[in-house]
């Protein structure tokens, strides 16, 4: 989600981490019933994925090995100082009164350390938190995948051939489908088990790690650029996503769901990128999308914070709406000006 490269030559991405976080944005807003925000989250695990795996098999190509102290190293660099001040600033206004919550030590490290979804799930339901930050639980999600994937990559995934691959990510995320129907079918979980846990969303981020596969092998490349088949998948695609955001059986939604917005985004990606001047995706290269994408990150921060304190005391949901999202890009500007791009000179010494 927060991963930020420089690279100026994969087209597409900064404008569907736009699409992302306007999606989050807009549903705790208040349209959450019409604008679904996990598909936003979706989307942001599918990217990271996709883009991580991406430069892992750069770097493999170039080097024949990942060098994965510089990898976790350039990680922890763009991700936790932003979080780190956000949750400081959060924290303290909290326990001051100003902003509405709870600010505990054991909820503020559970966050930090990227412990948040399972600290929210199995030992304090937000109470401990301080109020809209408990959207921090995909964070941990995101890295507790790649505190593992890069080992894995090095070791079983990139020294073998591509379709092979495939098959291991892809059975990965059967058996992510497998172990949600288990839990609610067979256990009667909560939607929450399968929403927040790592355990059973790892696979939207996979869908995208097989994605860079595809693509970097050149897999079905002809096959794939003939024009009928462009077609055929972008509205698989786009029906896929449709069906997953209308369908709003419990059972789909906490089972499948997941599965067919990874399958669905995968034709879309795989054209945005290869053919980022369709109609279709010509919108996601603009200067406009592109800078929101580079503010993405900040705003996935701060937004649900500015927005549900700013409810508290405003009553008409266009104005919080609108107010939440200048504040909200003022403090993603501040952000990318005083922490980020300084930081990103000092990441660049580790690529």
């Amino acid at each position: 989600m927060g991963e930020r490269t420089g690279l100026g030559d994969i087209p597409s991405l900064d404008g569907w981490r736009a699409v992302a976080v306007s999606i989050v944005f807009v549903a705790h807003a208040g349209w959450g019933d019409i604008v679904p925000g996990g598909l936003g989250v979706t989307i942001f695990f599918f990217l990271s994925g996709y883009l991580i795996t991406t430069l892992m098999l750069k770097e493999f190509s170039k080097k024949s090995t990942i060098d994965l102290p510089h990898f976790y190293i350039r990680r922890g660099l763009r991700l936790l100082p932003p979080l780190t001040i956000v949750l400081t600033l959060a924290y303290i206004l909290t326990a001051a009164g100003w902003l509405d919550g709870h600010a505990t030590i054991q909820g503020f490290f559970a966050q930090l350390l990227y412990f948040s979804n399972y600290y929210q799930l199995f030992f304090n339901s937000g109470n401990g938190i301080p109020t809209g930050t408990a959207v921090y639980w995909s964070l941990a999600v995101e890295e507790h995948f790649y505190f593992l994937f890069p080992v894995a990559f090095l070791f079983f995934l990139a020294k073998r051939p591509a379709t092979k691959t495939l098959y291991l990510l892809y059975s990965f995320c059967a058996l992510e489908l497998i172990w949600r129907l288990v839990l609610i079918a067979g256990q009667h979980a909560s939607w929450e088990r399968t929403y927040y846990a790592s355990d059973t969303r790892m696979d939207s981020i996979v869908f995208g790690c097989a994605l860079a596969f595809i693509m970097n092998a050149r897999i079905g490349k002809e096959w794939l650029e003939r024009d009928g088949t462009r077609r055929i998948l972008i509205l698989a695609g786009l029906a896929g996503l449709l069906i997953s955001v209308a369908w709003r059986s419990e059972d789909f939604r906490n089972i499948w769901r997941y599965s067919i917005q990874g399958l669905s985004l995968t034709p879309l990606f795989y054209y945005s990128v290869t053919k980022p001047d369709n109609w279709l995706f010509s919108s996601l290269n603009t200067r406009l999308m592109k800078k929101i994408g580079v503010y993405s990150y900040s705003i996935y921060l701060t937004h649900l914070i500015v927005i549900s304190n700013l409810k508290l005391v405003v009553a008409h949901a266009i104005l919080v709406a609108v107010a939440s999202a200048a504040i909200s890009l003022l403090l993603a500007w501040l952000i990318d000006r005083f922490i980020d791009q300084p930081l990103q000179k000092v990441r660049l010494r580790f690529r």
